[in-house]
């Protein structure tokens, strides 16, 4: 008799990353902060403030401004910056940046912060197409001489059979279109749906009569469509502003098998030029009065701001200004500091004070010791990593002592060093193990200090 065994999940795994656990900006339904939510801990104020802006994202009340987050490091600024990107949904663009991202020896700084903010501005359209709609019940390409040869077949049409809860449709469609269900991957059982006026092919999934077919299916079902194969379907499409001038920019180079061969093996980023947008943005307003789009601002996020440059700064005063710009949110970790490429002009985090003015203003503050033992639960929760409370007392007296983001990462090696001395539980003799094994920042610094002879200068 075969033994009966469990049966383990298909279920994809995702890696974790720093900011996993956040969810969202854990506020109640008064928009006031939870003392510990959808991932957040602590930083009440700055939660709230960001629950404001997120109303006004989503009333299209805050196209155009900006916002800085200005906080000691580790106090939560990236975190709360993700958060407002939940909370928004995916269909309102988020664009995350660094910047030191705009120093490129290919590409200008302001061309790199023109391309994020037009990436920060969705497009819905709508459109009423005619399609046809259903579930592939047969596929048969049909063959014929071909003329260019003596020997040998080419496909000339392909029949295909669509069924819906009205009936079925037989077709007979073009090389290109089988050209097109191909890349998708049709196949009999399919639900997709075919544009009547270009051919594109849409595989919405597969249909759930064949729900049961397989144990282990990683397949996304749909129901079989409603109505007639034949039908005018709106579609709906979400595409930024980048997408639009990169979908129409022109390649550059010659026309000749080199230069081709050349821009395939050596592709290098070139710059979009401001005459295409100026158009596409003529088509996007007709499209915008017409009824048939709606511009959806969305929100660039520039982390480490302070490593832009005054020339940086000045574009950025212009372009808050236009009418297709995004929420754009600042975060900096620097106080009173020197603004890049200006000489010796300082100023608060390295930002001209003209578009400080511009800004509002959210602080972020240290982690206390309970937050920060909050914090390391609901870590150690996502990393499957169980802590006994003497490691995470341990933990939390270090974290308040040194930073945030140094007990973040001993999580993991706390757990090998765990497994390693034949342990399932974190336990406190393992954390004053690894407080020997790898020197915060601040130990570190000091240890140079005292050291500094035995370096080389």
């Amino acid at each position: 008799m075969l033994p009966i065994q469990e049966v383990q999940s298909t279920e994809l795994l995702s890696r974790i990353s720093t900011h996993t656990h956040i969810k969202g900006l854990g506020l109640d339904d008064k928009g006031d902060a939870l003392a510990v939510g959808q991932g957040l801990v602590g930083q009440v104020q700055a939660r709230q403030a960001a629950g404001v802006v997120v109303q006004l994202i989503k009333a299209k009340k805050m196209a155009g401004k900006a916002l800085l987050l200005a906080g000691p490091p580790g106090s939560g600024k990236t975190a709360i910056a993700l958060a407002i990107s939940q909370e928004l949904g995916a269909k309102v663009p988020f664009c995350p940046m660094v910047g030191s991202e705009v120093y490129s020896s290919e590409v200008k700084k302001t061309e790199i912060l023109k391309e994020n903010f037009r990436r920060a501005i969705g497009l819905r359209i709508k459109e009423n197409k005619e399609v046809f709609e259903g579930q592939v019940t047969e596929m048969t390409p049909v063959e014929a001489e071909d003329a260019l040869s003596s020997y040998g077949k080419t496909i000339s049409h392909v029949i295909i059979g669509l069924k819906t809860t009205k009936g079925t449709r037989q077709l007979k469609l073009g090389t290109s279109i089988y050209e097109s269900l191909q890349k998708e991957k049709v196949m009999v059982g399919d639900v997709i749906y075919i544009e009547a006026n270009s051919g594109a092919v849409k595989r919405v999934g597969r249909c759930d009569v064949y729900a049961t077919e397989h144990d282990l299916e990683a397949e996304e079902y749909v129901p079989l469509p409603k109505g007639a194969v034949h039908k005018k379907k709106e579609v709906v499409q979400d595409v930024t502003l980048h997408d639009l001038d990169v979908a129409n920019a022109k390649p550059r180079g010659g026309n000749d098998i080199v230069s081709m061969m050349d821009q395939m093996v050596k592709p290098k980023k070139t710059e979009i030029t401001d005459k295409l947008r100026t158009e596409i943005n003529k088509v996007v307003n007709r499209y915008i009065e017409n009824g048939i789009a709606d511009l959806v601002p969305g929100v660039l996020f520039i982390d480490e701001v302070h490593m832009l440059d005054i020339e940086c700064f000045t574009y950025l005063n212009r372009a808050l200004e236009s009418k297709l710009a995004p929420v754009v949110i600042f975060a900096t970790n620097r106080g009173y500091t020197q603004v890049r490429g200006s000489g010796n002009i300082s100023s608060p985090h390295g930002i001209p004070i003209d578009l400080l003015d511009r800004l509002l203003i959210v602080r972020t503050s240290a982690y206390v010791k309970e937050e920060v033992k909050s914090i390391l639960k609901i870590r150690a929760d996502v990393e499957d990593i169980k802590l006994n409370s003497d490691a995470l007392d341990a933990l939390s007296e270090i974290g308040a002592e040194t930073s945030l983001r140094y007990v973040v990462q001993l999580l993991t090696p706390a757990r090998i060093l765990a497994t390693t001395n034949g342990q399932k539980v974190v336990t406190g003799d393992d954390v004053a193990e690894l407080r020997g094994l790898f020197l915060d920042a601040k130990s570190s610094a000091q240890l140079l200090a005292q050291q500094q002879d035995k370096f080389l200068m």
